[in-house]
């Protein structure tokens, strides 16, 4: 694998990052008197965690400018990711997106409420970006949940992954649906214009089946989404909800004519799992940028999104180090210590 030499950016983002209300200690949102305060967004989430890592990482956003905007700024800052390309709302109409989120226990399950209809991030526009951008990265990343925003972010979203791709970008795509943002067949047909681009493909079993209409086993589906659109990974994660505060995990990777998988992490203690599936894809993101190679992807995106499930908010908040201790705890056979001292 070849990435761009002597880039500014090892991982550019696009996509709304908004304020996160969560009640304190698994309260229910109807019952809480107070919020804490904490910024979201998925492609934050994946270039955050990648930076964490050891990785240069800028997102394009829009965000109000208001004291509002500058929280969520300060926030992408402290996740160790670049605000040059963050676009500022002056218009009457600017407003920041918010979602609540309701940690549960069993057999209460975890929920989220969304309030982002027309949030500053649905105007973005091409002309918003100046035009030396799109030679500066080795990896452009994106989900499918930007384009489900609004049209005019839809559209925006199609130019800049075309315009990176011409400047020798590899294109990264979350394919991450959300029912709640389109229709199925809107999605399916937004979602395939694009996959002749995209290089790294992040798509679960349940939305190849269910929006994609994709047939047959797993494995393939996965070498389908190579052999139709010429995609030069394709991963898969497997999530085990044992209970809301219990959870086992593995993923799948396709690379190079061959499947690579590991044992899973099982029983993982979840604290706050947002964000997590996010983290795997910052772990392989960052594998392949740092090794090349899909076994050191799989390995740093499994733990990272492991650890992740640990960690209170949205971001990833480990480093490389530590997720490399995590590894080979999750390798060795026998009495291992309990603390790390």
């Amino acid at each position: 694998m070849q990435f761009k030499n002597n880039t500014d950016y090892d991982i550019v983002g696009l996509g709304e990052v908004m304020l996160r209300l969560s009640p304190p200690d698994k309260e229910k949102i109807s019952q809480s008197e107070t919020f804490d305060k904490n910024a979201g967004g998925s492609e934050l989430n994946v270039v955050s965690g990648a930076a964490m890592l050891g990785v240069r990482s800028a997102i394009i956003t829009k965000l109000p400018k208001n004291k509002m905007g500058h929280f969520i700024r300060n926030k992408i800052r402290y996740g160790n990711v670049s605000d040059d390309y963050i676009i500022y709302d002056h218009s009457p109409q600017k407003r920041l997106g918010l979602y609540y989120y309701e940690s549960g226990a069993y057999p209460r399950k975890s929920s989220v409420i969304y309030d982002r209809a027309n949030s500053s991030m649905c105007s973005l526009s091409v002309s918003d970006l100046p035009d030396d951008i799109y030679g500066k990265t080795k990896i452009f990343h994106v989900s499918s949940i930007t384009m489900a925003l609004s049209p005019v972010l839809k559209e925006t979203t199609l130019t800049l992954i075309r315009k990176f791709k011409e400047a020798g970008a590899y294109i990264s795509f979350d394919v991450n649906y959300r029912a709640a943002l389109w229709s199925e067949e809107e999605a399916k047909k937004v979602v395939e214009s694009i996959f002749p681009y995209v290089d790294f493909l992040f798509v679960s079993e349940e939305t190849s089946r269910r929006m994609l209409q994709r047939k047959g086993t797993l494995e393939e589906i996965m070498q389908g989404y190579a052999n139709d659109y010429g995609c030069t990974l394709i991963a898969t994660t497997r999530r085990e909800a044992v209970s809301p505060t219990r959870h086992n995990f593995n993923s799948k990777i396709y690379m190079n004519g061959q499947f690579y998988e590991e044992k899973p992490y099982n029983n993982i203690e979840v604290i706050d799992r947002i964000g997590s599936g996010d983290a795997y894809l910052a772990g392989v993101l960052y594998g392949l940028i740092k090794y090349g190679t899909p076994e050191k992807a799989i390995e740093i995106g499994n733990a990272l999104s492991a650890v992740k499930n640990t960690v209170l908010g949205d971001m990833s908040a480990s480093s490389i180090e530590e997720i490399e201790s995590v590894i080979q705890s999750h390798k060795a056979t026998g009495h291992q210590d309990e603390m790390i001292r």
